[in-house]
């Protein structure tokens, strides 16, 4: 995070704002499947997914997939439960809201 602070601030003059908020996808894509990969198991992918509200037969059918991470991580599967909203709530702090309050501060 505070890497990430950092940098804004180092790149602020420069424009930014369509390559922070493509790095702010990637950046995304790339915890959700970190995440996906620490529940190694089907029985933890399908608790975990139970937990964050999908029904039983879904959760059952998306843990036992045999996607790799990175493909999993865009898919269906990891968009619409391990959404942008809860990888906030995690701690996460988009690079584009970053960049959007330096240049705000910066004029």
């Amino acid at each position: 995070m505070t890497y990430i602070r950092g940098w804004i601030g180092y790149f602020a003059l420069a424009s930014l704002k369509a390559k922070a908020h493509e790095w702010d996808g990637w950046i995304r894509r790339r915890l959700r499947m970190y995440i996906w990969k620490q529940w190694k198991r089907v029985k933890t992918r399908f608790n975990n997914l139970k937990k964050l509200g999908v029904d039983k037969e879904k959760a059952w059918m998306w843990a036992n997939t045999r996607k790799g991470y990175w493909r999993t991580a865009g898919s269906q599967i990891l968009t619409t439960t391990l959404t942008n909203e809860y990888l906030r709530e995690q701690g996460y702090v988009e690079l584009s809201e970053m960049y959007k309050e330096r240049q705000h501060y910066s004029a």
